[in-house]
């Protein structure tokens, strides 16, 4: 049982009696399932913490051990009596919370050799049968001390997008074209920025682009060039482009250079 050694140790001083190295076991036990030791005796005394070792005193008396004991939670505060009775030690442990008692009879020569009462490795006989009389005869009719919740901090998928949520309909993008960028509105220096973008990779701007107004339109494609104007890759695919001449028959709508200089219908200028 690890940290029964070091008990052991720190009690061996007071160790006479295999009783003594029995009482050790049941009290390391008690700590494993999340009990600290107050002291000796019936009554609180002065100054008293919890403690897994055993306190002053606790061997006085070889007859009747008296020891209490509370929770890590403070929930629960429990008062054991170990009673000998010939060669056998009878455990009595009530919960004085809700005065629930358990109670368990170990033989003593079952679990401690008393020829090696110096030897902490050769003293227990059977430690996982000690563990299991004590957890099935004490700790199970009692009920083990609830641990406090740890509160761990919530972790985030790196991997999902910040404030997602599965309701939320996704804005639909055609194949191919990457959702538009838009300017900060906080930036003086973004008003009019897609005009000045001369591969059109941005929508919008204040100069009304023919070819993606939203009209319908006849069936060119400017990068392929256009007959006596301009030639095949004159136009980089895909940019901006202001026609300068006619497109095509059946042309309803003005011109679209139709933004005259300023100051055009000036006589004198």
């Amino acid at each position: 049982m690890a940290g029964l050694e070091l008990l052991y140790a720190s009690a061996r001083a007071a160790i006479s009696r295999p009783q003594d190295a029995l009482l050790c076991g049941v009290h390391w036990e008690l700590v494993r399932h999340g009990y600290r030791c107050l002291g000796a005796g019936d009554q609180p005394g002065p100054d008293e913490r919890k403690s897994e070792l055993l306190p002053a005193g606790w061997e006085a008396n070889k007859e009747v051990y008296t020891l209490r004991y509370r929770s890590m939670d403070d929930a629960r505060e429990l008062l054991l009596k170990a009673i000998m009775v010939e060669d056998s030690m009878i455990l009595n442990v009530m919960d004085r919370s809700s005065q629930k008692v358990a109670d368990v009879t170990l033989a003593v020569a079952n679990y401690i050799d008393p020829e090696h009462l110096d030897d902490f490795h050769k003293v227990y006989k059977d430690t996982e049968e000690l563990r299991t009389r004590i957890a099935s005869g004490i700790i199970a009719p009692l009920g083990a001390p609830a641990e406090k919740a740890k509160k761990e901090p919530e972790k985030k998928d790196p991997d999902s997008p910040r404030d997602y949520d599965p309701l939320r309909i996704p804005p639909h993008h055609p194949a191919g074209m990457r959702a538009p960028t838009r300017p900060s509105p906080l930036s003086p220096f973004a008003v009019g920025g897609e005009d000045l973008d001369p591969l059109g990779r941005r929508s919008g701007g204040m100069i009304v682009d023919p070819l993606r107004s939203g009209f319908p339109q006849p069936g060119i494609d400017p990068s392929s060039g256009i007959p006596g104007r301009l030639p095949p890759g004159a136009v980089p695919p895909g940019a901006r482009f202001d026609p300068f001449g006619p497109l095509g028959a059946g042309r309803s709508r003005p011109d679209p250079d139709h933004l005259p200089p300023p100051g055009y219908d000036d006589m004198f200028m």
